[in-house]
């Protein structure tokens, strides 16, 4: 198999979302520290801008978020799958929601408890990001209903565990336990040194489930230079991608299109349509650093304009 090069932080949420699902599938990865805040001169070349923590490279191949990303390691990898059989968009709705909902409640409730420690740099850059003001007073005073939000969404994962299951949907970890174990080890990490803190001290068996979530590791990574990376992807050929021509979108191929994020770092990546299917986006752009690569990026939760 071609080598999974993971471009990431220690501290991202996401980026162990994905490493969480490394660890779970036994694999051996590449690993690829890229800088917490902006500029990453090394990652935009590959990306064309998309400035979001992960990014998965396969090649010449550039994987945007984690929807995606998750979808690609379990096409690669499908032993020990992340969408068990019958039930995969269920698994496949619940992360969404998981990311969408409980991620944000509870980056609420660890920013309110360090916001006001954090550097300058990182405050100026996370206000770019959001495009909102990143003011620690009011991060700290809008946590307690942060808290509230977290543990009345976490109490519906504690719920579900209450039938003495071992994960969300059933015996065995899915991709709806790794996007839950995103926010949880965000929790734990930033706020108690890895243990159980508010809200999580109040729902012992989801503190437990996130016991059994890390004891699987991150798999095995293999330190990679940002340069070797790019290396990689100019000696690579992108694999081969189809548009769909009945797609509803109206889109076609050969198309010149921008993608952006419909949240948050809402930067535009501009490039000519060569994939589209159910699930994806492909574009094909070229960089003097990278060569001729494809980006790949979900459907849902991105907004395509013409470019």
């Amino acid at each position: 198999m071609t080598d999974l090069i993971l471009h990431h932080y220690p501290t991202s949420p996401f980026s162990e979302k994905v490493r969480i699902a490394f660890g779970l599938k036994r694999l051996g990865w590449k690993s690829v520290a890229i800088p917490n805040i902006m500029p990453k001169p090394d990652l935009m070349p590959l990306t064309g801008g998309y400035r979001k923590t992960p990014v998965l490279q396969v090649g010449a191949d550039i994987y945007c978020d984690t929807q995606l990303i998750m979808l690609e390691i379990e096409k690669r990898a499908p032993a020990s799958p992340l969408l068990p059989a019958g039930r995969e968009g269920e698994a496949r709705a619940l992360a969404m929601w998981i990311d969408r909902n409980i991620f944000w409640a509870a980056v609420g409730v660890v920013m309110g408890g360090i916001g006001d420690k954090l550097p300058e740099a990182f405050q100026k850059d996370r206000s770019e990001f959001s495009g909102r003001s990143f003011d620690p007073a009011k991060l700290k005073a809008a946590a307690p209903v942060a808290l509230q939000q977290t543990y009345a969404q976490l109490v519906l994962a504690e719920e579900m565990l209450k039938d003495g299951r071992a994960y969300l949907l059933g015996a065995e970890p899915t991709l709806a336990d790794c996007a839950l174990y995103n926010p949880v080890w965000f929790l734990k990490e930033r706020l108690g040194g890895g243990k159980a803190v508010a809200p999580l001290d109040r729902l012992p068996l989801l503190a437990a489930w996130s016991d059994r979530m890390k004891a699987f590791g991150n798999g095995t990574p293999t330190e990679m230079t940002a340069a070797d990376a790019l290396a990689v992807a100019k000696s690579a050929t992108p694999a081969a991608c189809s548009v769909d021509p009945a797609d509803p979108s109206g889109l076609k191929a050969g198309q010149k299109i921008a993608i952006t994020p419909d949240d948050t770092g809402k930067v535009p990546v501009t490039g000519t349509l060569v994939g589209l299917t159910p699930d994806r986006l492909s574009i094909s752009r070229t960089d003097e650093r990278a060569g001729e690569i494809v980006v790949h990026f979900p459907r849902a939760g991105f907004i395509v304009t013409p470019a």
